[in-house]
């Protein structure tokens, strides 16, 4: 059997940039995609395409903010919308899913939009603060089932210098202050594995660049997009690439996809 391909990519809309995520897939074929900022409802989600593609799909979406959803080439059980006993979060930013994959261990997935937490300090920041303490508590109850799991997507968090262009111009920024950088160390510590960097330990590796400031043009950077690994599916791991070329598509998204592989 192939390798299993999971993708995450937050699409900053999934109706306005659906024929770059139709023709993406039609040339990558990842079997599961975690995608995150889908920007509409379950009821508006566009899921004809994907259907047409051999796609299952599983959304958890909110009008104009946020969304996300699971694709996956195989049968999606065990749906989880939102961060358990997090239930007083209004905002759509997780969604996890089993998929079963014929001759492997089942595989858990999740698609997650970290809150962005600008400006800091103040409510937004806060807000991210309890939402990363909230996930964490989730990732480590997940941990104790021992599976193969693979938590994919938007991080909001630059882990390290090398994965931001000019560092000492995002020291103030919530994406890059040392709170929330030790808070997604914090994971790694208690067992999870960056599969970007467990695979390409060079710098840089973005996987965001802005619309202003010709930031794509001069490759002014960030990687904030993220797969974390449970011990299980580590062992599995077989590659791990971003596919920066997305970006330089027609009307694309500000992030590019990021593909992990599994081995059977």
């Amino acid at each position: 059997m192939s390798n299993i391909a999971i993708a995450t990519w937050n699409v900053n809309s999934v109706r306005a940039r659906l024929p770059q995520v139709v023709t993406w897939l039609e040339q990558k074929k990842p079997d599961v995609v975690c995608l995150q900022e889908i920007k509409c409802t379950d009821e508006d989600f566009p899921h004809q395409p994907f259907d047409d593609l051999g796609y299952n799909v599983v959304t958890h979406g909110q009008k104009t903010y946020n969304g996300v959803a699971l694709l996956s080439r195989f049968p999606i059980e065990d749906i989880q919308r939102g961060i358990p006993d997090y239930e007083q979060d209004e905002q759509a930013r997780y969604i996890e899913g089993v998929i079963a994959p014929a001759g492997m261990a089942p595989i858990r997935v999740a698609s997650l939009y970290l809150p962005n937490g600008n400006p800091a300090p103040g409510p937004k920041y806060d807000y991210k603060l309890e939402w990363m303490e909230a996930f964490h508590a989730h990732a480590l109850n997940l941990l104790e089932y021992e599976e193969v799991l693979v938590l994919a997507g938007d991080y909001n968090v630059i882990p390290e210098e090398r994965d931001v262009y000019d560092p000492p111009a995002w020291e103030s920024d919530a994406l890059f202050l040392p709170s929330i950088r030790d808070r997604f160390r914090s994971l790694l510590n208690v067992g999870f594995t960056d599969a970007l960097r467990a695979c390409n330990d060079e710098a840089p590796a973005y996987t965001f660049w802005d619309y202003k400031g010709g930031a794509w043009r001069r490759n002014h950077g960030i990687r904030i997009d993220h797969l974390l690994l449970s011990p299980q599916a580590t062992d599995t791991l077989a590659s791990c690439i971003i596919h920066r070329e997305v970006r330089d598509w027609e009307k694309p998204s500000d992030h590019v996809p990021v593909i992990v592989e599994l081995r059977p």
